[in-house]
């Protein structure tokens, strides 16, 4: 790709990776998580990151998220740093575990940013009621956390992530510690709620049928220090009910995340 050719490209993306590198000081002396990922995130791109543990994908959203400071190359979201991006509120965050705060009802937690942000209390109401409905817990504003299923705590989650509107959602397995039936579940509600709003979402999984199952793109990625072994395009209509995985078209996508993930060894 020509320098002008990356530019453009660099423009026209809402999340964009040039050359990031990423070293830990460690008492054991350094730690090279992340090592030259060039990667472009369109708007409305669902891109799921796999890859073996410790390969740097939490790493890499927590990039993105300013949480987290590159040591060589850069980041860029909405074309300005991830810190300004922070300040701007241009992206929601979803973490493995909902910590949800036990002393705060539902309504209480998904309002906490808004009132951190200095939203009246007119529009705190307004929001909280709407990302409510958005994830289906409509009713369950004045609930605790404690009673609220696994599954219906992640769901609260990504309604305070969604609170505020921003553009861009980063999820770090948000269903990695849930049954798979309930994991099923969130899968299509979670699809269903990105046609709705035609959000950007980065997504880390460790399951190769959920990140298939999700994505308009697959980021592969090799063991550490963590490098993109394959990007792949899915062919799948954005449209997919869960009988798609045993569609020959959802098979072949699969293998060749495989594929992707036992090439990410040579690397080693």
């Amino acid at each position: 790709m020509t320098q002008q050719a990356a530019a453009d490209s660099s423009l026209s993306s809402v999340i964009s990776a040039r050359d990031l590198d990423l070293t830990f000081q460690t008492n054991d002396g350094p730690v090279q998580a992340l090592s030259s990922v060039n990667l472009e995130v369109g708007k409305g791109d669902f891109v799921s990151f796999i890859g073996p543990s410790g390969c740097g994908k939490t790493t890499f959203l927590r990039v993105m998220a300013d949480l987290e400071h590159p040591t060589g190359g850069s980041v860029t979201i909405n074309g300005v740093s991830p810190e300004n991006a922070r300040k701007a509120r241009a992206y929601g965050y979803v973490f493995q575990a909902a910590g949800l705060y036990p002393w705060r009802t539902i309504g209480g937690n998904i309002r906490l940013p808004l009132e951190i942000m200095g939203y009246s209390k007119t529009e705190q109401s307004e929001r909280v009621a709407r990302v409510l409905e958005l994830v289906e817990l409509a009713g369950f504003e004045k609930k605790y956390p404690w009673q609220l299923s696994g599954g219906m705590q992640q769901r609260a989650s990504i309604a305070r992530a969604l609170a505020f509107d921003a553009d861009i959602l980063l999820m770090d397995e948000p269903f990695g510690a849930l049954d798979e039936i309930v994991r099923d579940h969130l899968n299509e509600q979670l699809l269903a709620l990105w046609a709705r709003t035609q959000k950007t979402i980065c997504f880390v999984t460790h399951s190769i049928p959920e990140a298939v199952y999700l994505s308009t793109r697959i980021v592969v990625m090799s063991p550490r220090p963590g490098r993109i072994a394959d990007v792949i395009e899915s062919p799948l209509p954005r449209e997919r009910p869960l009988d798609i995985r045993d569609t020959p078209e959802f098979l072949e996508v699969a293998h060749r995340v495989r594929e992707g993930l036992r090439a990410g060894h040579a690397y080693d």
